[in-house]
């Protein structure tokens, strides 16, 4: 073991923490251990400088993860494979004819009237399998006791299980992103245009706040100023209520659709979510009144990049589901019926084998499900974007 003497980096320390000296820079190369992969020749005693040292205790990286994305697993089924969603068009009103009487006048009566009702078949599922191969014998040595084993092996079973959570939440964003793309798409048939103009399901909250207020905010200055903000929760407050009256505006396919709300889910970009709570709640008396809609928050939509900026937490990047090449940034909010989108008749299973030559085994850890996009069912997006006329 490598032991350093650090009494005159302790004694610079005291003089720090007392008030006697200014804030120094500290040298904690000897004070830190980070660590290495395998022991160096200095890992021996330093009495004989030959003994080997011996491990004290060890510790298994095995923390479980549960994973953070919205909710939008729905339900499993063991036979069949499609999922099919019939849907009724609101009937016309023709005129009462009981307050309209003539005398000796035929009234018809034995007239059909179909009512037109559709149907949409999802079929499609994704599937994906991480294998892992577990052996006993050859890693005994290498640890003191059979509960140091079994550890050994339940973190390699946690690390399995950290992989599936990982690849399962990244499908579900890969689903809600692309509706959001969906929603774009069909919202601007430019995509260049969704920068300076603002849709109905596509809501550039930026573009709405500088009309509205006569100012030229800029996308930099939206999630640090208390007057953009509290405009955004006033204007999703309002498609709360919107989208809970019947209306064929908030979805793709023009359907007449509604969403209450127990069927309504908002999520939001966690760096808007919080900015709200420090710039609204923290300010005011009375919170409810500038409070966001109840949500839950996403960190990013599709990946933080490699510093988490805005630019990158707050954009997509995909091709569509039905083709489309669609690259948007800006991306605050959305707000879904639970019937827009979905996982639906997942099945997560393991199989395994032993090879008896080798003595070892292989875990085939598998997951399948449907993945949809409901384009007849409502869904807005919220952003902030700014650029030239197009």
């Amino acid at each position: 073991m490598k032991v350093n003497q650090i009494y005159e980096l302790m004694n610079g320390v005291t003089g720090e923490i007392l008030g006697k000296t200014d804030l120094v820079k500290e040298d904690l190369s000897n004070v830190v251990d980070v660590g290495a992969e395998i022991f160096g020749a200095s890992d021996v005693d330093n009495y004989v400088k030959s003994l080997v040292n011996h491990i004290g205790k060890v510790i298994f990286v095995d923390r479980p993860y549960s994973g953070n994305i919205p909710s939008v697993l729905m339900d499993s089924w063991e036979f069949g494979s499609v999922l099919e969603k019939i849907s009724a068009d609101i009937p016309e009103a023709t005129e009462n004819e009981s307050w309209n009487l003539v005398d000796k006048q035929e009234y018809k009566q034995d007239i059909f009237y179909q009512p037109k009702v559709s149907a949409k078949f999802f079929n499609k599922k994704v599937t994906f399998e991480v294998p892992m191969s577990f052996t006993e014998l050859q890693v005994k040595q290498s640890f003191s006791s059979a509960a140091q084993l079994n550890g050994f092996i339940s973190m390699i079973y946690n690390a399995v299980d950290k992989s599936m959570t990982v690849k399962i939440d990244s499908l579900v964003m890969r689903t809600i992103n692309n509706m959001i793309a969906e929603t774009f798409h069909a919202e601007f048939p430019s995509i260049e245009a969704y920068k300076t103009n603002s849709g109905i399901k596509a809501v550039n909250l930026l573009k709405l706040y500088n009309d509205k207020m006569g100012t030229t905010a800029k996308v930099k200055d939206c999630l640090s100023s208390a007057e953009f903000i509290r405009f955004a929760s006033y204007t999703m407050g309002l498609y709360v209520d919107r989208l809970s009256k019947i209306s064929t505006l908030f979805n793709i396919g023009k359907k007449e659709r509604f969403t209450s709300g127990e069927f309504l889910h908002i999520v939001l970009l966690s760096e808007f979510k919080s900015a709200s709570g420090v710039y609204l709640s923290s300010d005011t008396f009375h919170e409810n009144y500038v409070a966001l809609p109840e949500s839950e928050s996403v960190p990013y939509w599709q990946a933080s990049g490699q510093n988490y900026d805005f630019e990158n937490t707050s954009k997509i990047n995909v091709k569509t589901a039905s083709g489309e090449d669609i690259e948007v940034g800006g991306i605050l909010g959305i707000m879904f019926d639970r019937d827009s989108l979905g996982v639906c008749n997942s099945d997560r299973r393991v199989t395994t084998n032993y090879n008896a030559k080798a003595e070892f085994f292989n875990n085939y850890y598998k997951f399948d499900a449907s993945y949809f996009n409901d384009l007849n069912e409502n869904f807005v997006v919220f952003y902030i974007a700014e650029g030239e006329a197009v």
